[in-house]
């Protein structure tokens, strides 16, 4: 049974019902979708048989054009086709309705639409927690720029994913690209975390991280002390740093076994951060903002770079 679609494709003024695949009739103005879409305007372009010669079904004095999309896909499709003073674009934050849409706009050669779904996809919101599924509609759908920004992404997840929705779009060897990506990403940055000297370059010598060593600006030891670092593999110039400064590094070393992504190195400074404020260090809590920020996003930086 035939159901109405809602405004503004319900109007009484339209002049071609098109009748979704789930039974939704959408009454539409031509001059919209022609101006729109190439096909549409060729479709409407065609001559039309004279009254009862022909089997083109008719409702209310309509030509009834059935489409094989579903009425939510459809609905979105409209909205984009129609002017913004009638109907608000419709939102893709929604990735089950991403590629079917996608699919309707190179059905009907839309182009805008297809850009927009692109935008969909690069969505920063949508990429931090959803970059697998991302990452499958994208590739399924051949879009290059959004594949590589989706699994790029990714980073910042385990290696191992969990089952996802839409795993299906993707084939085994899609799968095994992204994981290996993420595999010599992980290699990379191990590379990076067992030689200090991007570290070493940046700052020059010990005077130029002072706070790492706990110097005051008059290169002085300071009085309060939060103890010295034992683990030498985080030893920049060869020398103890800070305990809690190795700490953070052994930490970020093990997540980025896993999660090789600056987003990664940053979460775990601002961990850092709070726990040295909360310590009773005298010296330490007031620069560790500063110090930490810095040093978190050149290892970012680097981390990305790798």
């Amino acid at each position: 049974m035939e159901t109405c679609a809602s405004a503004p494709f319900d109007h009484a003024k339209a002049d071609v019902i098109l009748r979704s695949a789930d039974g939704v009739e959408f009454r539409v103005f031509m001059l919209f979708l022609s101006l729109a879409s190439p096909i549409f305007e060729a479709l409407f372009s065609l001559p039309q048989a004279p009254d009862g010669a022909s089997d083109q079904e008719m409702k209310d004095g309509l030509a009834v054009i059935a489409v094989s999309e579903d009425s939510k896909t459809l609905d979105s499709f409209l909205r984009f086709c129609y002017p913004s003073t009638l109907a608000e674009d419709p939102s893709l934050d929604n990735l089950t309705e991403v590629l079917s849409v996608l699919a309707a706009a190179r059905k009907y050669e839309l182009e805008l639409i297809e850009r927009k779904v692109c935008q969909a996809l690069a969505n920063p919101k949508v990429l931090e927690t959803e970059p697998l599924r991302c990452f499958a509609i994208a590739r399924n759908a051949r879009l290059k720029h959004e594949t590589i920004t989706a699994a790029r992404h990714n980073l910042r997840q385990p290696l191992i994913p969990a089952l996802f929705a839409e795993i299906h779009l993707i084939t085994s060897s899609d799968l095994l690209a992204l994981l290996t990506y993420h595999k010599k990403c992980i290699i990379a940055v191990q590379a990076l975390m067992r030689d200090l000297t991007w570290m070493t370059d940046h700052y020059g010598s010990l005077c130029g991280c002072g706070w790492l060593f706990n110097r005051t600006s008059n290169n002085h030891y300071n009085q309060y002390c939060c103890g010295q670092g034992t683990d030498n593999r985080f030893f920049p110039w060869g020398t103890a740093p800070l305990a809690w400064w190795t700490t953070y590094m052994q930490e970020v070393y093990e997540l980025l076994q896993d999660s090789p992504s600056g987003d990664t190195v940053r979460t775990a400074a601002d961990r850092t951060i709070h726990k040295v404020r909360s310590a009773g260090c005298g010296a330490c809590p007031g620069r560790v903002n500063e110090a930490m920020t810095e040093f978190s996003n050149l290892l970012a930086l680097k981390v990305e770079e790798a």
